[in-house]
C-alpha cells in the first residue's frame, strides 16, 4: 500500500513539474508576440491582482502597463484595452480579426454560443444575422413605423409624472425611465409592456433575466481554468441551461400566439421586430430557423434588460 501510495505521489508531482515546465516555455515563446503586462504567477497567473474590484484594478494596472495590455488570468491569456483610440482600432478598424472572442463557459449553455450572434465566429449564419439587423431590425423604415409608439410612451411617462405632481408623491426618475425604455423597445420587439407588474410574463422574464445576468457575471473557474470546464465546479452553466431554457419558453409561448393570430386573420400583422422575423422565417428557413430565432431574441433581451439596469444605476 506504501509503495503504490508513493508511486502515484510520484505521478503526480512529475506531471504537476511537466505542466509547470510547459506553461513557462510556452510564456516565453508567446510573450515577445503579446502587448506589455504585469509577470503571472505560475498556475494563477494575474487572478490575485484584479481583487474584489476588478474594474479599478485593471484602470490602476493600465496607468502601469498602458491602454492595451496582457493579463495571464488563470491559464487564459487576455488581451485589455482601456482607451477610446485603442478601442476603436480593435472594435471597429480590425474587427474582423478580433470578432472570434472568447466565450464564457457559461454562455456555452443550451449550445447559444453557436447560434446566439455576439459569439458566433464569422460566417454564413453570422453575415445572416448581421444583414437582417442591418436591413430591418434597425433600418429607417423601421424607426419611422415606430414613431407613434414612441410618442405614445412618452406621452405615458408624463402622465405618469403629473399625476404624482398633482398628489405630491415623490418620482423615482431612474425608474420611471426604467419602465418607459424597457415598454418601449418590448413593445417594438414583441408588441406587449414588459415592465407590467401584473404581468405573470413579465414577472418571469425580470426574474430569469436578473439570475442570467447574475451567473453572467460572476468570475468561473472553468474560464481560468478549461480543463476544469468538463465538471462545471461553480454551477454556472447548469443554472444557465435552467434560466435560458426558462426565457426561451417564454419566447416560445409569445412566438406560437403570434402564429396563431397571424393564421386567424389577414390583418393580424403588428408590424413589430418579431413579425419581422418570423416573416423572414416562413419565407426562407435557411436565413433563419426557429432555434435560431429563439436565439437571437434571447440575445436582444438580454442586452435590452442590461441596457436598462445601467440606466438605473
Amino acid at each position: 500500500m506504501n509503495f503504490w501510495s508513493a508511486f502515484v505521489y510520484l505521478i503526480l508531482t512529475w506531471t504537476l513539474i511537466q505542466a509547470l515546465l510547459y506553461s513557462i516555455s510556452r510564456a516565453k515563446n508567446t510573450s515577445k508576440k503579446l502587448p506589455p503586462g504585469p509577470k503571472p504567477l505560475p498556475i494563477l497567473g494575474n487572478l490575485l491582482l484584479l481583487g474584489d474590484k476588478p474594474h479599478k484594478s485593471l484602470a490602476k494596472l493600465a496607468q502601469i502597463h498602458g491602454p492595451l495590455m496582457s493579463l495571464k488570468l488563470g491559464q487564459v491569456t487576455s488581451i485589455v484595452v482601456s482607451s477610446s483610440a485603442m478601442a476603436k482600432q480593435v472594435m471597429q478598424t480590425h474587427d474582423q480579426f478580433f470578432s472570434n472572442r472568447t466565450i464564457p463557459d457559461s454562455i456555452r449553455a443550451l449550445d447559444h454560443h453557436i447560434v446566439g450572434l455576439p459569439w458566433i465566429p464569422v460566417s454564413p449564419l453570422w453575415r445572416n444575422l448581421r444583414k437582417i439587423c442591418n436591413t430591418q431590425l434597425f433600418a429607417n423604415k423601421m424607426l419611422d413605423a415606430n414613431q407613434n409608439l414612441r410618442r405614445k410612451k412618452v406621452e405615458q411617462l408624463l402622465e405618469s409624472v403629473h399625476k404624482s405632481s398633482l398628489s405630491g408623491e415623490a418620482v423615482d426618475f431612474g425608474r420611471a425611465a426604467f419602465t418607459t425604455t424597457l415598454n418601449l423597445l418590448s413593445n417594438t420587439t414583441f408588441s406587449i409592456d414588459l415592465a407590467d407588474p401584473s404581468s405573470k410574463m413579465a414577472r418571469e422574464f425580470k426574474e430569469m433575466m436578473h439570475n442570467i445576468m447574475i451567473e453572467a457575471g460572476k468570475p468561473n473557474l472553468g474560464d481560468y481554468f478549461p480543463v476544469l470546464r468538463k465538471i462545471d465546479p461553480n454551477g454556472r452553466r447548469r443554472r444557465m441551461i435552467k434560466y435560458f431554457g426558462k426565457i426561451i419558453d417564454l419566447v416560445e409561448t409569445i412566438v406560437q400566439q403570434r402564429l396563431e393570430l397571424r393564421k386567424s386573420t389577414e390583418s393580424a400583422t403588428k408590424n413589430d421586430v418579431l413579425d419581422t422575423l418570423l416573416t423572414i422565417t416562413e419565407e426562407n428557413s435557411e436565413e433563419l430557423n426557429k432555434n435560431q430565432l429563439y436565439h437571437f431574441i434571447l440575445v436582444s433581451l438580454y442586452y435590452l434588460f442590461h441596457f436598462q439596469l445601467l440606466l438605473v444605476s
